[in-house]
């Protein structure tokens, strides 16, 4: 069976942040991901998820300055230093919420350095973390992001991520595949997942609707036919719900949207109980 996780960061926005954890455990999710946690204290954080019985499986690494709009730093040449004390920071937060995988974020392409450079920045970058998480097993995920959300994002394509992971070759960096973003970018999605997921190298799964982000109900891509390509696969990770409820900050709107959710997981009970 799926297992879903809630991206309480997009989702939930009716209630204050720290009152997300309850509400998300209230309509049966088990687990939980974020985007940037730095802002809250992880004490706090990690007795919501005490006392809610969740799972934190994903956040963010630090973005550098979020108010001139920076989305990370591991390809930027010259903030070396900077990156590696960010992901110290990021692992004390892993460690207080016994959270084992971080977004690992790419960062914007400077003006004026060459894609090389960009490049052996950003491995040389990754490959430090990965050793450094490495003893906390923790994994490191990259997530190829489109450029008509975040234009000049350096990681855009399953396979750029794909083949960076395979020459930097550390076991605990892997891919965090976002359909919304693989749809835009490339589209051809069922295939990508029966190509990428055999490898091992996928372990977070993201979904919404195309192309407005909303709901996985909403928009061009076939969420039940794709949902039955991960279970034929036997994917084992989470699939988190990364979307923006349609009815935005309106009372009960996150849950209001998930009349999905529940007609899949009746579909999968059936199916397990044919199963037994």
């Amino acid at each position: 069976m799926l297992k879903f996780a809630a991206n309480i960061s997009m989702m939930y926005n009716e209630f204050e942040f720290m009152d997300r954890f309850g509400a998300a455990a209230k309509d049966g999710f088990k687990a939980i991901e974020f985007l940037f946690p730095y802002a809250y204290s992880a004490q706090e954080m990690a007795s919501q998820l005490r006392t809610h019985q969740l799972r934190q499986v994903l956040f963010n690494s630090p973005p550098g300055d979020l108010t001139q709009g920076e989305k990370g730093m591991a390809c930027i040449p010259g903030r070396e230093a900077e990156f590696q004390a960010g992901m110290l920071s990021a692992f004390e937060y892993a460690k207080v919420l016994d959270c084992r995988q971080i977004h690992l974020m790419a960062g914007f392409k400077p003006a004026g350095v060459d894609i090389e450079q960009l490049t052996a920045t950003f491995q040389k970058n990754v490959q430090w973390a990965a050793q450094a998480a490495q003893p906390l097993g923790i994994d490191l995920l990259l997530e190829p992001i489109n450029t008509r959300d975040m234009p000049n994002y350096f990681l855009n394509y399953q396979q750029q991520a794909h083949s960076i992971i395979q020459s930097i070759g550390a076991s605990n960096v892997k891919v965090q595949m976002d359909f919304y973003h693989c749809q835009i970018m490339e589209g051809d999605v069922a295939r990508k997942l029966q190509l990428y997921l055999p490898t091992g190298r996928v372990s977070h799964l993201q979904i919404a609707g195309v192309p407005q982000r909303f709901e996985p109900d909403i928009g061009e891509l076939n969420y039940p036919y794709l949902f039955s390509v991960i279970a034929d696969l036997g994917f084992e990770g989470y699939v988190a719900c990364e979307y923006r409820p349609r009815r935005g900050t309106a009372a009960n709107s996150t849950t209001d949207g998930l009349g999905w959710l529940r007609n899949f997981t009746q579909i999968q009970l059936i199916e397990a109980n044919k199963l037994v």
